[in-house]
């Protein structure tokens, strides 16, 4: 069994399935409405949204012969909580870099032009 990060990941890996959530990100959508801008088959697509309900991503519903589809961001939530150690290290390596340009600028400054 995979743990829900892994299978997050994974499911973000594909570039159709991460256009699906895209499009779940402004509302409800039936299979249909999410293959229309695809060129690929309704069963791929099935496929994709498969890997994406297993991933906890979306979430199918019923109503009369639809199955429209939801986004669910609770998984993204989870990521972006994973995510932000290591934008902590970005952000800080960043800032050490910013600092360590002022310094070279003033250096130079001190120097004066070269000639």
């Amino acid at each position: 069994m995979t743990d829900a990060l892994s299978q997050t990941l994974s499911a973000l890996a594909d570039p159709t399935r991460r256009a699906i959530l895209a499009r779940l990100s402004s509302g409800p959508a039936t299979v249909n409405e999410l293959a229309e801008p695809f060129d690929i088959s309704l069963p791929a697509i099935s496929r994709h949204l498969k890997v994406l309900e297993t991933a906890g991503l979306i979430a199918r519903g019923r109503e009369a012969q639809w199955r429209p589809c939801q986004l669910n961001a609770e998984p993204l939530k989870q990521l972006d909580g994973w995510l932000s150690t290591y934008r902590k290290f970005w952000e800080g390596s960043f800032d050490r870099m910013d600092a360590y340009l002022r310094q070279i600028q003033r250096h130079a400054a001190r120097k004066g032009p070269r000639q």
